[in-house]
């Protein structure tokens, strides 16, 4: 009896973390997103815009990302995890809510086009072995834009300049305004050199996907 008490009281006690959980997780709202869009749009709302910070390359397509991934990266730049000064200001000015709208309106953004979409290019045998050895699929998902979980991101078709610039970052330790704290990327991008993070970067970029740059009407 005693032993059929305590399992129950545990499973009582488990199920109100989880109902804890899901009620303190913010609900982002689209509409609301893009209200709070005006830090955003002068890099990521300009096509093959350049950032020049630790080096010149263009800035990530957000519009079509997972909206649990651009939350869990402004997250990681506000607590510093993710480092760089310009992120890391415009994250500090985002509360939760402003967080899950910026990433609500990001994640519908420019969805449903009709464009064609492009087949995947075959891996080359010594890209396959890099992807192999890394398991970058496990997570990343078919052409690296179906992630396992939605707080990873989807990265098939992103600039092969930024990839290659995100991958080092995982390898950059003890800097004080560039590089990124990750455990599991650390330790899959310090498995190569960065020659080897580039081919892989060329290959992830040249991948169909949903991400896109769509030009706001102040920069079309």
């Amino acid at each position: 009896m005693n032993k059929l008490l305590l399992t129950l009281i545990s499973l009582l006690v488990a199920s109100a973390t989880v109902f804890s959980a899901h009620a303190q997780e913010v609900k982002g709202d689209a509409k609301a997103g893009a209200t709070k869009i005006a830090m955003c749009i002068g890099c990521h709302g300009i096509q093959g815009y350049q950032a020049s910070f630790p080096e010149i390359y263009r800035v990530p397509m957000i519009s079509g990302q997972n909206a649990k991934f651009i939350v869990s990266a402004l997250n990681a730049y506000k607590k510093g995890e993710r480092k760089h000064p310009t992120m890391r200001a415009i994250s500090d000015s985002l509360n939760d809510q402003d967080m899950a709208d910026v990433a609500a309106y990001y994640s519908e953004h420019g969805m449903g086009g009709s464009a064609a979409v492009k087949a995947a290019p075959a891996a080359s045998a010594k890209v396959a072995e890099l992807l192999n050895k890394g398991g970058c699929i496990a997570c990343h998902g078919d052409n690296f834009n179906k992630p396992i979980d939605p707080s990873y991101p989807k990265v098939g078709g992103q600039p092969a300049d930024y990839i290659f610039v995100a991958l080092k970052s995982y390898k950059t330790e003890g800097a004080a305004t560039w590089g990124r704290a990750n455990g599991i990327m650390g330790g899959i991008a310090k498995q190569f050199s960065n020659a080897e993070l580039k081919e892989l970067a060329r290959y992830v970029s040249s991948l169909p996907g949903d991400l896109k740059t769509v030009p706001q009407s102040e920069f079309r």
